[in-house]
């Protein structure tokens, strides 16, 4: 038994048994995968999968059990390398950090300039998509780190952890009639073409769900994955648009405006962490986890350290406290979010 053997297993579950994909994904040939199988179910003494002629169908009872061992294994293999890798290159190496389209445009950017200046040596990569994507980077082991709202709990593989609070804001152009109501209710929002996220993105069906729960019907007429299509489409007057606010504190925003008092409308989301669980990650990676969510200590994450009672009771602070993650000040932000983002300018420090 060998660990590419157990490789191969793996990569054939997770490839839904097509060993041409697991002979590609390995660099080696659909003969090798099937002769590396056989030779391995022969030491154990049973069949790891059910076979159809030479093309794998499913996995037997055994297999079953025999896929959850060896994905331990290999997780234990690879934490055996990084763990050698902390001491020979404690600041050297790569990080892959999944991430929706909000949390890469918004809110990481300041976050990864301080992370390049502490660990110069460190190189990273960006991967953007859906949540569900983060999550199932974060299985496969695509990625060492995920950063989203939705789709990250639940998921037995993970643990995640609460970065900050947010909320959903209502833009307009500047001159919409909605800009000098002093308290807008959500039915005045609703007189208007509605543009937000998709369902999956973003809070996008919480945004919905606000309406029909107060029995308010609204003209929805565009969802798009990203805050800056939906402001396109703000812009050119095609609705009022329902986004993040860490969208809006993000960059210049032309002659957009937040709709005041709208941010009270809407429920309050929470960007969270996920990383697989099992995994031992570079020392670098839980300093960079500690930076996103600065109530965590890297040495608990790490397990270097237990957590007492009164560290896992922490208050999770809302994105508009963040100074370090609020980008440059903009005219459509809040006068309280706008003092905030001032500071933002202020030259990065160690």
């Amino acid at each position: 038994m060998n660990l590419q053997q157990l490789r191969y297993v793996r990569a054939a579950v997770k490839n839904d048994l097509n060993l041409t994909k697991v002979a590609n994904e390995l660099f080696t040939s659909q003969s090798g995968v099937s002769k590396q199988i056989r030779e391995l179910e022969q030491e154990l003494r049973v069949d790891i999968f059910v076979r159809r002629g030479k093309r794998l169908v499913g996995l037997t009872p055994a297999g079953e059990n025999a896929a959850k061992v060896i994905d331990r294994l290999l997780q234990e293999a690879d934490n055996l390398k990084r763990l050698s890798d902390q001491f020979a290159q404690a600041d050297k190496g790569r990080l892959i950090i999944a991430a929706t389209h909000n949390q890469a445009n918004y809110v990481l950017p300041r976050l990864l300039l301080q992370f390049g200046q502490l660990f110069p040596k460190v190189e990273v990569e960006l991967l953007q998509g859906s949540p569900s994507y983060v999550v199932d980077a974060l299985v496969r082991g695509e990625a060492d780190i995920g950063v989203a709202t939705e789709a990250v709990d639940g998921n037995q593989h993970l643990e995640t952890y609460p970065c900050f609070t947010w909320r959903h804001v209502a833009i307009a152009p500047e001159g919409h009639p909605l800009l000098d109501i002093a308290e807008p209710t959500l039915a005045d929002i609703a007189r208007y073409p509605i543009i937000t996220y998709n369902a999956e993105f973003s809070g996008g069906s919480r945004v919905i769900e606000t309406f029909e729960r107060a029995g308010i019907e609204v003209d929805l007429r565009l969802r798009a994955m990203d805050a800056d299509v939906i402001k396109t489409y703000v812009r050119l007057g095609a609705g009022v648009g329902i986004i993040a606010e860490m969208a809006i504190d993000g960059g210049a925003q032309g002659e957009l405006r937040v709709v005041p008092g709208s941010g009270a409308l809407f429920g309050a989301g929470t960007t969270k962490i996920a990383l697989q669980k099992g995994t031992l990650l570079r020392n670098y990676a839980y300093q960079f986890v500690a930076m996103l969510a600065p109530h965590l200590d890297p040495d608990v994450l790490s397990g270097k350290k237990r957590a007492r009672p009164a560290e896992q009771a922490v208050q999770i602070a809302p994105f508009t406290d963040r100074k370090d993650l609020l980008l440059v000040p903009t005219p459509g932000i809040e006068a309280g979010a706008l003092a905030i983002a001032q500071l933002a300018t202020a030259p990065l420090s160690h």
